[in-house]
Formats: C-alpha cells, structure tokens, sequence
C-alpha cells in the first residue's frame, strides 16, 4: 500500500536520493575522459547490479523468479536504465552536467502528459494543467531556439527523451513490479541486471573502443555505477513502493540545483542567466503539477468508514 503522507524517514530518502542522483551529471562527464559513452553505460550498470546482488547474497535474499515479472524487469530496464542511461552519455558528450540535470527536471512534467494520454489523470485541476505550460515555458526558454546561442542541439533533445523515458518507466514500474510481492532490493538488483545484459548489446555500435581510462575517469565511474546508480536505484524503487511513481519523479526539484553547482564548482562549467532562470520556470512549473485538489473532511472521514463497516 502507497503512503501518502511520507513521513521523515522518506523525506531522508529523497534528500540523500536527490543528492546522489544530482551527482551523476558530474561523474558521467568525468567518466567520458576515458570511456566512451557505451563503456559508461554498461560499467555503470553492471557495478550497480553487483553492489545491489552482494548485498541480496548478504542478507540471503532470493531475485524474483518467474517468467512474467522477468519480462516486466526487462521493460522497465530498457526504459529507467539502458535507454536513458545510455542517451545521457551520448548527450554529456556535447552538454554541460549542470544543463543536463535542469533538463531532466521535466520528468515530472513528462509523468503528468504520459498520464493524461493514458486516461489516468482526469479531472485536472486549472492549476496543474496551468502548471505543464509553465514548465514546458521553461524548458523552451533553456532551448531559447529564437538565439543562434539558444540550447537547442541533438545532446539537449536527448536529455529531454532521457526524462521521459524515465516517466515512462516509473508508471510502469509501480503498475507492474512494486507491490507485487518481491522485495524492492531485489527487484532494483535484477533490473540492473537486466539492464547489463541489455546495454552490452550496444558496446559493439560504437566499434571496439580502445580504454585511456586515468584515476580521473576510474573513480569517476566506480562512483558513478556504486553510489550513483546502484544505491540510487534502489532508493528510487523504495520511493515508488512507498510514497508512488509522481513523487519519485518530483525527486527532479532538487536535481538541477544539485548539478548546476557541482558543475561550477567541479568543472568550471559557466551558470547562464537563461539556464538559471528556465531552471527556476520549469520547477515552478512542477511545483503548480504537484497540487492536488483536497478531499473534504467528510468525505474522507466517509472514505475511512467504509472499509471498516464492509468488514463488520
């Protein structure tokens, strides 16, 4: 059952989430001095599925077992791990950390158009729906496409099918993994697995690239697959059984802020006004998608009763 009220326990996951997951803008763009964008993506996954394996192996917890949730595992990986791990490689190539976590940012609003297609969200309230057009307002004033310095590039487009892709992933997930018996650390430890199998497809696109890896891109990506990807995802998971997939995706109101300053201070990256400001749009943006319309006391004091007065 999904809390809704996430108490100080889950607010410490976001925070350390939003943290961890801010930080890997910055450790991709260190990791490519010395891999290619594919060698990023598999190392990152495969060392994030071994940390989250040992740790099931430690505490003697079994990975599901069963063709269907298997091939549920293989969607999800395809959509929150192989797809958008892989396009913000690529992407990072061209695009500065700092940029890329503001673009990412608009996952939540990419959750909430997934939701009105898919007839889930109904009833919006003026105020969300008013909201999304804010949010999309700033992701356009980032691209600012009207400037021949405006943002717009194939690195920055991928960003945005990165963040939506992740929407994708976290509907589904919480549709059809969480809940459903199995343990998230188990869960979060096959679908990196799953996940390795699947980005390793791709090593050979990008032809037999030779290894120049230094200290610099070797600590960057044991970071990168330890902390920011296996603990990462896991804590995402635990945020999707606990609190749903809308509020994981809001972990991207911290992101921005996370990555635009460590790519200053880190890498020298320069913050513009326009970013900064695009950036503060498209949070607002989020901010107005996440009010929900409140239920009036009665009417959950009705909805409390009458579990209770079926089971009398």
């Amino acid at each position: 059952m999904i809390n809704r009220r996430p108490g100080t326990l889950a607010w410490a996951r976001v925070g350390v989430l939003a943290l961890l997951w801010g930080s890997t803008f910055l450790w991709i763009k260190l990791a490519l001095k010395g891999l290619s964008p594919a060698q990023v993506t598999v190392i990152r996954c495969a060392l994030g599925a071994l940390v989250l394996a040992v740790v099931c192996l430690f505490i003697r917890q079994r990975l599901p077992r069963g063709r269907a949730i298997w091939g549920h595992l293989f969607v999800a990986a395809f959509f929150c791990n192989a797809l958008p791990f892989t396009l913000f490689s690529i992407a990072q190539q061209t695009v500065d950390s700092g940029l890329a976590g503001v673009l990412n940012a608009t996952t939540p609003l990419w959750s909430l158009l997934i939701g009105l297609a898919m007839g889930t969200e109904r009833g919006l309230h003026p105020i969300r729906l008013s909201g999304l057009v804010v949010g999309l307002g700033g992701t356009v004033l980032i691209f600012a496409p009207w400037q021949q310095s405006g943002g717009v590039s194939p690195g920055a487009v991928a960003i945005l099918g990165a963040a939506a892709s992740y929407a994708v992933a976290f509907a589904y997930m919480q549709r059809n993994l969480v809940g459903k018996g199995a343990s998230t650390l188990s869960l979060s430890a096959a679908q990196l697995i799953a996940a390795t199998g699947l980005t390793a497809l791709s090593l050979p696109v990008g032809g037999p690239a030779s290894l120049h890896i230094g200290p610099t891109a070797l600590t960057a990506v044991a970071v990168l697959g330890i902390f920011a990807t296996g603990i990462t995802f896991h804590l995402t998971y635990r945020i999707i059984a606990d609190e749903g997939a809308t509020d994981a995706a809001t972990v991207g109101y911290l992101l921005p802020v996370v990555s635009l300053v460590l790519g200053a201070i880190v890498l020298n990256e320069e913050i513009g006004l326009r970013a900064v400001t695009g950036m503060i749009v498209v949070l607002a943006g989020v901010a107005m998608t996440r009010r929900r319309r409140r239920t009036p006391p009665q009417s959950a004091a009705v909805a409390a009763a009458a579990p209770v007065a079926q089971e009398s």
